[in-house]
């Protein structure tokens, strides 16, 4: 463990959205978030839950206009707090990998902190991108999300879905398998004493 505590809290304001968040990596899962998009809250509500990390979100956004923008800078605010908590990374696991179930739905997802951010986004079936979700939630918002935060989080990140036929399913399989890697990610390697890396930095 570090002495350190691994927390941050940031804001985001422009014409489009006006955004808050606070981490705590080395949480329970416990989660406070309202942005105004109902089915984004159930997405960040399992993130939280299943990476153990203590979130707290609120976001407004021109969501009478479209889910986009709020959808968007949250994943960017949500990645820079990440960022920031994690601090020089010392002692951590670094990578993780996790393959989630979700009735019918398969997805597999695999974290690097690297330092170096990368996205490979698979095997969502023709179609899914455009479907909505309780009904204002489209399927490229996953994406969408996923491309925000780990462009921000500075991670490397392969999330593909292995199956999976039902839209709810599909994004909740991955947000799920994203969170549990990420929290194997995160923790701390008893047996690393340094940075884990050859360069001596992520």
């Amino acid at each position: 463990m570090t002495e350190t505590a691994r927390t941050a809290r940031l804001e985001r304001q422009t014409s489009e959205s006006q955004i808050s968040v606070e981490v705590n990596l080395d949480g329970t899962g416990t989660h406070d978030i309202e942005t105004g998009v109902p089915f984004f809250d159930h997405m960040l509500t399992a993130f939280a839950r299943h990476a153990l990390i203590d979130l707290t979100v609120r976001a407004a956004g021109d969501v009478h206009i479209d889910v986009h923008h709020t959808v968007e800078d949250t994943g960017i605010l949500l990645g820079a707090a990440l960022l920031e908590a994690l601090g020089d990374k010392r002692g951590i696991t670094r990578y993780g990998d996790a393959l989630v179930p979700l009735d019918e739905a398969l997805a597999q997802a695999v974290v690097d902190i690297s330092g170096r951010p990368y996205l490979v986004h698979s095997g969502e079936p023709t179609g899914f991108e455009y479907h909505l979700i309780g009904g204002h939630f489209t399927g490229s918002m996953v994406r969408h999300f996923f491309e925000a935060l780990v462009l921000n989080a500075r991670l490397t990140v392969h999330v593909r879905l292995v199956e999976g036929r039902d839209p709810h399913h599909i994004a909740e399989a991955e947000f799920k398998a994203f969170a549990r890697a990420l929290r194997q990610a995160k923790s701390f390697d008893p047996l690393e004493t340094g940075i884990p890396s050859t360069k001596g930095a992520l």
